[in-house]
């Protein structure tokens, strides 16, 4: 078991490793720079100009600064962000808690629900209800993000004013509350964000299951559980779902760079505090170290969470160890 873990991990580091190479040069070989806007006005000096590239080490060959920025980050130095005018880490330390936050309430709430979903459809197999179901977990699976958290959005804070508009929590009245106060305060505000990324992300649940589950019904042990006199619903809880563990465990190694795509989308409509606010924001600025660091951090999320994945699809079936 440690050398299939030791395996896996040096592979998420080489994983991480070209993640970052790719997107440094990308984002340097991309017109224009963070100061740009300073740099272009007319009645900024050349050596101006000059001192700040130099102070930001923009004034050298892209291999120099990519050497420069692998040694740095070797040292746990992921640099200085231009927009917010302190350490990339800082700034993601800050926000990586919220996209945390965010990410576990979906997953925990996506897996619940499309199970429920796919345990509902298995149970009423080829009816009406499973027909209805089926349409609409290929409906929300098919929905790009952006666009049904906009529709989200308007419906539960324009049309319909449930909801706060976005942040995490009242700009103008939350420190004033009272400790309960906050805690309601911040959970009213994530509720809409975190409803919208759990729907999503339940219809893929719910069609994976539902294959998966149907898949272990001609089993020899469920016709034997049938026989036994077990009703349908005890057969699908007792038997069919626990030997249809495996595929969960594959689907949540899917579901962690899916979620974590969804959050950078669903953080930018809400205007949730989260590393996916922080890196779109960047982008428009051309923050170089923060969208570097920012697209880092998030390759490490995703190849821990495959790494999860595997060690857990590894215990629960032993012969993948030797693999």
């Amino acid at each position: 078991m440690f050398g299939y873990f030791a395996r896996r991990l040096g592979q998420a580091a080489i994983i991480v490793a070209f993640v970052a190479a790719i997107s440094f040069v990308l984002i340097h070989i991309a017109p224009g720079d963070p100061f740009s806007a300073v740099l272009d006005n007319p009645n900024v000096s050349e050596t101006v100009r000059q001192t700040l590239r130099a102070q930001y080490g923009l004034d050298k060959p892209l291999p120099e600064q990519f050497t420069r920025y692998i040694a740095a980050v070797a040292k746990g130095d992921l640099g200085w962000s231009f927009s917010h005018d302190r350490p990339v880490l800082e700034v993601l330390g800050s926000a990586l808690p919220n996209t945390l936050l965010l990410m576990a309430i979906a997953l925990v709430g996506s897996f619940t629900l499309g199970i429920l979903i796919a345990l509902i459809q298995v149970s009423k197999r080829g009816s009406r209800t499973d027909h209805t179901l089926s349409g609409l977990t290929l409906f929300l699976f098919s929905m790009p993000d952006f666009w049904f958290a906009i529709l989200a959005l308007l419906t539960f804070t324009y049309w319909v004013p449930l909801f706060p508009v976005g942040g995490a929590v009242d700009p103008v009245m939350h420190e004033y509350m009272g400790l309960g106060a906050r805690i309601i305060d911040r959970l009213w505000h994530i509720v809409l964000p975190a409803l919208t990324l759990t729907i999503l992300a339940a219809g893929g649940v719910a069609r994976y299951q539902r294959a998966a589950l149907l898949d272990v019904l001609p089993a020899d042990y469920i016709r034997t559980a049938r026989l036994k006199g077990l009703t349908q619903r005890q057969i699908l809880r007792r038997h069919a779902l626990r030997n249809a563990l495996l595929p969960i465990i594959s689907l949540i190694g899917l579901a962690f760079p899916a979620l974590l795509t969804g959050a950078f989308f669903i953080e930018k409509i809400f205007a949730w505090p989260g590393m996916g606010l922080a890196v779109v924001n960047a982008i428009y600025t051309r923050d170089y170290p923060l969208v570097v660091g920012g697209v880092i951090i998030g390759s490490i999320m995703v190849t821990l969470g495959s790494l999860l994945a595997d060690l857990l699809y590894a215990w629960a079936d032993p012969r993948l160890r030797g693999h």
